[in-house]
């Protein structure tokens, strides 16, 4: 069923042909190029300055497609599968632009799955439409201060009071919290309970009393999306706010951190490809000793080492996100997936920079921007030795 369908430019001008792909991924990928090259990067650099990505860019995604592709028509979305995820957040990671395409992707795959997976029909019917359309957006908490991969250890508490629930506690480094209209928040329940079956999770809108946005953070990279702390001081929410039973938090976070971690690492190994294209372009034109750098033996083959490690990581991605289309259990591979492309896209960057000489150290230069914007992918969505542990634990 699925056809062979062209993958990424290659250094060299051709195209990689995958069989993992099939024409309506192909379809995306060109749709998502055109939409990065006409509407992304002729602004990116505004959205930088203004710390933010302006919400018609998102409505604009939601009404070419882009923000429901694994939701079901019924709510505008496209009904496609985990390798098409991979097609977003490669297309968006190659942009070069990496806080716009962690605002759209927190939205699309880190957040509103929480809504659908685990959401009652009242809740889907009230909220999917709007999110698939890009006009409500969408923010997960789970971080705080002393819990971030350690989900387990979160402090924020939700009580029972009658029909609500009573939320106090703190969340910290929240992607799009200064900026969504609908929170998907972690809160312990009960404190006596196992630690897996201690955390809920809750929807709270904006606006909501005692729910504040404690301050927006100011960030070594991905400076394009909006990053806050958040503040919950005797938040009262509706009891039909729940997200699935009780307890149950825990595991809608850890069955979605899969697709996360397979989402971080897709966009990873497009910002590392886009990173050697850049700087292949500029070694090829850049002239040091008399001849262009691109001379240079040591270059060239530096260069031709970190593509074939690019193009084994995204073989990796693939291979993944197939198996997890198939029904398969792939947390293995996912959590070889986020730390290895997440230490891998580091390590094209410390090259790419190095190889653009003082150029590569200068704000004007886009390399300068993807290296600072590369350095969170060994630290969000699991920090490497946390997935290391995970991939040791299944050998």
């Amino acid at each position: 069923m699925m056809a062979a369908m062209d993958g990424f430019d290659t250094v060299g001008g051709g195209t990689l042909r995958s069989p993992y792909f099939g024409e309506e991924h192909e379809a995306l990928r060109d749709q998502l190029r055109r939409f990065v090259t006409n509407e992304v990067k002729p602004h990116g650099l505004a959205w930088e300055e203004a710390g933010m990505v302006p919400r018609q860019v998102l409505a604009r995604m939601g009404e070419l497609g882009f923000l429901g592709i694994r939701y079901p028509a019924e709510y505008g979305g496209s009904e496609l599968d985990t390798l098409a995820t991979v097609v977003l957040a490669e297309e968006l990671g190659r942009s070069t632009f990496s806080g716009f395409a962690i605002t759209a992707l927190v939205h699309t795959d880190m957040a509103s799955v929480h809504v659908f997976n685990a959401g009652s029909k009242a809740q889907r019917d009230r909220w999917m439409p709007d999110i698939v359309a890009g006009k409500v957006i969408c923010a997960i908490a789970v971080t705080e201060p002393d819990a971030g991969s350690d989900v387990k250890g979160i402090r924020t508490t939700a009580r029972r009071d009658g029909d609500s629930y009573v939320l106090n506690g703190a969340k910290m480094f929240i992607t799009n919290g200064v900026h969504a209209d609908l929170y998907c928040v972690a809160a312990k329940t009960d404190a006596s309970a196992r630690p897996s079956q201690s955390v809920s999770m809750f929807l709270i809108e904006k606006g909501t009393p005692g729910f504040r946005v404690s301050r927006a953070l100011d960030k070594h990279g991905w400076r394009s999306s909006d990053t806050a702390e958040l503040v919950f001081e005797d938040c009262r929410i509706p009891a039909e706010n729940l997200l699935g039973g009780e307890g149950r938090g825990f595991y809608a976070i850890m069955r979605n951190f899969q697709n996360e971690r397979t989402v971080i690492g897709a966009m990873a190994m497009g910002e590392a490809q886009a990173a050697i294209e850049l700087t292949v372009d500029y070694v090829r034109t850049r002239t040091a000793f008399g001849a262009p750098l691109w001379d240079k033996q040591a270059i060239r083959q530096k260069l031709a080492m970190l593509a074939g490690k690019v193009e084994a990581g995204r073989q990796l991605v693939h291979h993944a996100a197939w198996l997890d289309a198939k029904g398969f259990d792939a947390t293995r591979e996912v959590s070889m997936v986020k730390a290895y492309c997440g230490e891998l896209v580091n390590e094209v960057m410390y090259a790419c920079v190095q190889f653009h000489g003082g150029m590569g150290f200068m704000r004007e230069s886009a390399i300068e921007r993807m290296a600072r914007d590369a350095r969170v992918q060994a630290i969000g969505g699991g920090a490497t030795e946390v997935m290391l542990e995970e991939v040791a634990k299944r050998l």
